[in-house]
């Protein structure tokens, strides 16, 4: 969970597009530019704390007293691959840092400057001046807080800040796809996949940066990438953990990431990197082992679904969409998400309608919502 709450607090989140920090032309990171988006980012969802109407008297109450939002990110891979900057790499943990650390320092010197002009967040305001000295002594002490650049701490000490909390990583899994980078801070899980298009037929679409990078390096192969096109099953488990632990020392509240794991990893290799995790600071953690479910939406292969798929597939490692899949081969049987369908998962049950949903009476699987 990327956002522990008290009762009744408000989750207001927001994400910064890291794809839009990068100067492509120099591949560096714009930090200037970064700094203005995280500063005008946390003025918007202060303002969005009052502009929210709150139906609850309790939700309302916490959200004002406490003034918590979330600025997190989406694009970090993206910004990494216009960097020609591996990411889970030295040099990628490196320059990882001192994003989040421009991102955290930013957005608190902004905080700090909105309870200049608005005021501190009402429970961090005590009956008087010595108890609001002792309640903001208490804040600068907590655990992430020493951490911070000591101008920080005494800029809080002396004006207060306008929100108890300001940073968290959560997924942004449609809002990512929907502007095309890679979601949250998470790796590209792959750079090439298959869908279904309205006729049924597969389309092959490439993620936006490779088209980009292809269309500007035409000598370019799609299929042999450099190497900082990497993917989120090209990197150890270890790799994702410290990702994690170097972005988590920034991040105030907490963060929403996956460790990938291949076929066949043990409880005991599990066990090592939530030890990991843990040692290295981040407040949780996710661990996917591939092949762990019965049915998962993205996998590497088509011959890891079923064997009667992989005829369909070229060798190449593309993404299958389970919940898209319909047989090309000439054949008698209608394989797809429509009812009257054989299941595209099981190939056992047939699609019918339950509930609102298409769904096969094998598997179970919801293959298309009408709702």
């Amino acid at each position: 969970m990327e956002q522990p709450l008290a009762p009744y607090s408000v989750c207001n989140l927001a994400a910064v597009n890291l794809a839009e920090m990068a100067d492509k032309e120099k591949k560096t990171v714009d930090f200037e530019k970064l700094k203005r988006t995280v500063a005008v980012g946390v003025r918007m969802q202060d303002n969005v704390i009052n502009a929210t109407p709150y139906f609850l008297e309790e939700n309302k109450k916490q959200a004002l007293g406490e003034r918590r939002v979330g600025l997190g990110v989406m694009g970090l891979h993206d910004l990494l691959i216009y960097c020609e900057t591996e990411y889970g790499s030295k040099e990628g943990n490196e320059l990882i840092d001192q994003v989040f650390e421009t991102i955290a320092t930013t957005a608190y010197k902004a905080s700090i400057e909105l309870a200049k002009e608005k005021g501190s967040f009402p429970f961090l305001t005590g009956q008087t001046p010595e108890e609001t000295n002792r309640l903001r002594e208490a804040f600068i002490n907590t655990g992430y807080m020493k951490k911070m650049p000591e101008e920080i701490r005494r800029g809080i000490l002396e004006h207060g800040i306008r929100n108890s909390h300001l940073l968290t990583v959560a997924p942004t899994g449609s809002t990512g796809t929907m502007v095309g980078v890679a979601t949250g801070l998470e790796p590209y899980f792959s750079f090439s996949y298959f869908r279904s298009g309205r006729l049924g037929k597969f389309i092959e679409v490439n993620a936006d940066i490779v088209q980009e990078y292809l269309e500007q390096h035409p000598e370019a192969d799609k299929n042999h990438l450099p190497k900082w096109f990497v993917t989120a099953m090209d990197l150890s488990p270890e790799a994702h953990a410290d990702v994690q632990c170097v972005i988590q020392r920034w991040i105030d509240s907490s963060i929403s990431k996956t460790v990938n794991a291949p076929k066949g990893y043990s409880v005991e290799q599990v066990e090592k990197v939530y030890e990991r995790l843990y040692r290295g600071g981040a407040k949780g953690g996710t661990v996917y082992v591939d092949g762990s479910r019965d049915s998962q939406v993205l996998t590497l292969k088509a011959e890891e679904n079923t064997n009667e798929q992989l005829s369909i597939f070229p060798e190449e490692p593309h993404v299958v969409l389970v919940d898209t899949i319909t047989d090309l081969r000439s054949t008698d049987v209608t394989i797809g998400s429509e009812v009257g369908n054989t299941c595209p998962v099981c190939r056992k049950g047939k699609v019918k309608e339950i509930g609102g949903c298409n769904t096969c009476t094998n598997c179970g699987a919801q293959l298309k919502c009408g709702l």
